[in-house]
């Protein structure tokens, strides 16, 4: 407002600048600026010099790609409902619209996206669709396994080769996952291959209600899909010979305290800990909903899967069994 008052009493450029205590460059600089181009430089004007400046403001402030408004953060906030991670939704963006940039959006601008929320319900629920992380498994005790030893156990170690390098489908790794107080447990499947998963309701954690779950979840796939399962050494599976003669399954045992054996297992343990939080009763899941929950996790993309679901790749395979090849 100075400044234009100042032009219409004639005071010089040198003048005004030395009134604001700044250099007459700088005092020019806003006159050139901030003037009109349809009017003359004796034209200026202090409230259409602010509305110029807030112009350029805005323009080199674009509205962010996942803004409360945006059509793209409705779909990312949906992708997150299903449990997608945001570096999942990211590459199905990229890939589902290869061509449009206007449609993509990297990882880290989804966590900025959900982070810069207020504190609130939203954001709470928000946060809550992220996957947590992996629980940390502190090892036991060196020395005597606690937990006995588990007659007629075939060691990890005579697996044979094709196991490992995930050459072949068929081989599982196995698990329970247990709720409050290790009074409710859900067995897990996960084909190494694949990685698809398969849950199943026990009424608890015993060597009898393993043998059930783990049989018939087996016995409902395609003969080529049962061929080996890899276990930690819980008494859970003391009738792993049971197992074998009903489904055809050959069971190997990992050594004690080596969670990394089954490697494929305890990430895909983290993933369910997003639906079966630690400390929770799992009794109150049917079948039908632990269904449910596989089919989430089996539909959803995988990096190591080169963004295939597993589901996808299982089609693969049953479609061209010939052609096979690793997958890491």
């Amino acid at each position: 407002m100075r400044i234009e008052i100042w032009k219409a009493e004639g005071v010089s450029l040198r003048a005004m600048a030395r009134r604001l205590g700044r250099a007459p460059s700088t005092v020019l600089r806003e006159i050139s600026r901030n003037t009109p181009t349809q009017r003359p430089v004796a034209g200026y004007d202090a409230m259409a010099a602010q509305a110029l400046r807030g112009g350029r403001r805005r323009a080199s402030r674009p509205a962010a790609k996942l803004s409360a408004s945006s059509v793209l953060w409705g779909v990312v906030r949906e992708m997150l409902t299903w449990k997608w991670s945001p570096q999942e939704i990211a590459a199905t963006l990229k890939r589902t619209y290869p061509a449009d940039p206007s449609r993509h959006v990297s990882h880290e601008t989804i966590y900025n996206a959900i982070y810069a929320h207020p504190k609130g319900e939203l954001r709470r629920e928000l946060i809550a669709c992220l996957r947590q992380g992996h629980a940390k498994r502190l090892p036991r005790s060196r020395g005597t396994d606690r937990r006995g030893q588990i007659p007629e156990m075939v060691s990890i170690h005579v697996r044979p080769p094709e196991v490992e390098d995930r050459l072949m489908p068929g081989h599982w790794e196995g698990d329970l996952i247990k709720g409050a107080g290790n009074k409710s447990a859900v067995a897990v499947l996960v084909e190494r291959m694949s990685r698809a998963v398969l849950l199943a309701k026990m009424p608890d954690a015993t060597a009898a209600s393993a043998l059930q779950a783990f049989t018939t979840k087996l016995q409902s796939l395609v003969a080529p899909l049962r061929q080996s399962m890899t276990y930690d050494q819980g008494r859970e599976m003391s009738r792993h010979a049971e197992l074998t003669a009903a489904t055809g399954v050959r069971v190997y045992f990992c050594d004690p305290h080596s969670p990394w054996q089954r490697g494929t297992c305890e990430n895909t343990n983290g993933l369910l800990r997003q639906y079966l939080p630690k400390g929770t009763d799992l009794s109150v899941y049917s079948q039908q909903e632990l269904d449910a929950i596989a089919d989430s996790l089996n539909t959803r993309p995988r990096q190591t899967l080169g963004w295939r679901s597993p589901l996808q790749v299982l089609a693969e395979i049953l479609a061209n069994p010939q052609e096979t090849s690793p997958i890491h």
